[in-house]
């Protein structure tokens, strides 16, 4: 079983963390030339792009600027251990065992704009780049037409190499949609977290978002690998009337 999630904005470069046998990422050279476009960019620009305020346009061009395509120094850290939006603190990565981050490293896979897919452990520098930001790259409009079919192969590479016909989709709309799932080999289940609020269930955001990050901590701290399993998950209980084979519901 495969899981794959989406990144996060916000990124932890600072505190402190266990020693890790960090690992490379796997697409380097299509990360430089997308950095390659990001760094003739005006702020201007790049403000307009990515709907940024003028303190993080001006953070975000200094990145670009700074980037290469070295990932071996003090200016990277594993990606798991830096993403530090909401679903990333759902998931408390500091705070898993050495055993639970190799299985991480195995059966999750993190979306990404500039990289396409992460493994955990793979380095990562400071960067923002959403995956829906319509950035022309190599004669292609977007995001979506460079990554092509890059991400889908990478998954299913993944999915061999554990011997799973299932993937866990607990990444957003904006990132799944950089995948072809007609094209996956196997099963796709996604997941989905409704509260009940004024007499119905309803997605919310945040909660689902923390919903999303709590399920996955849940997947690596009990090394899930059959998808029944993921019934299990006690922070929302899962509702068979309201799921389908491909849509997995769970309510609280």
């Amino acid at each position: 079983m495969i899981t794959i999630l989406s990144p996060a904005k916000s990124l932890d470069f600072e505190s402190e963390m266990a020693d890790l046998n960090s690992t490379t990422p796997a697409f380097i050279e299509e990360s430089s030339q997308i950095m390659s476009q990001l760094k003739k960019l005006s702020k201007k620009k790049i403000s307009s792009l990515m709907k940024l305020s003028k303190d993080l346009t001006e953070l975000n061009a200094h990145r670009y600027q700074l980037w290469e395509p070295r990932f071996d120094d003090n200016e990277s850290r594993p990606a798991l251990m830096t993403f530090n939006g909401e679903v990333y603190r759902g998931i408390d990565a500091k705070s898993l065992s050495s055993e639970q981050v190799n299985f991480a490293q195995d059966h999750l896979r993190i979306l990404s704009g500039l990289h396409g897919v992460l493994r955990p452990l793979d380095n990562i520098r400071p960067y923002r780049l959403e995956m829906g930001t319509s950035l022309p790259v190599q004669r292609k409009k977007n995001l979506y037409q460079f990554w092509g079919s890059r991400i889908t192969d990478s998954l299913n590479a993944s999915l061999e190499a554990v011997k799973s016909k299932t993937l866990v989709n607990l990444a957003s709309s904006e990132y799944f949609k950089a995948v072809n799932f007609d094209d996956i080999n196997g099963d796709v289940i996604t997941p989905v977290f409704k509260d009940f609020k004024n007499g119905e269930y309803k997605i919310v955001m945040t909660w689902a978002k923390q919903a999303r990050g709590k399920m996955t901590g849940f997947i690596i701290r009990n090394g899930i690998t059959n998808p029944e399993d993921l019934k299990a998950f006690d922070e929302y209980q899962y509702n068979d009337t309201l799921s389908s084979s491909t849509e997995w519901v769970f309510v609280r």
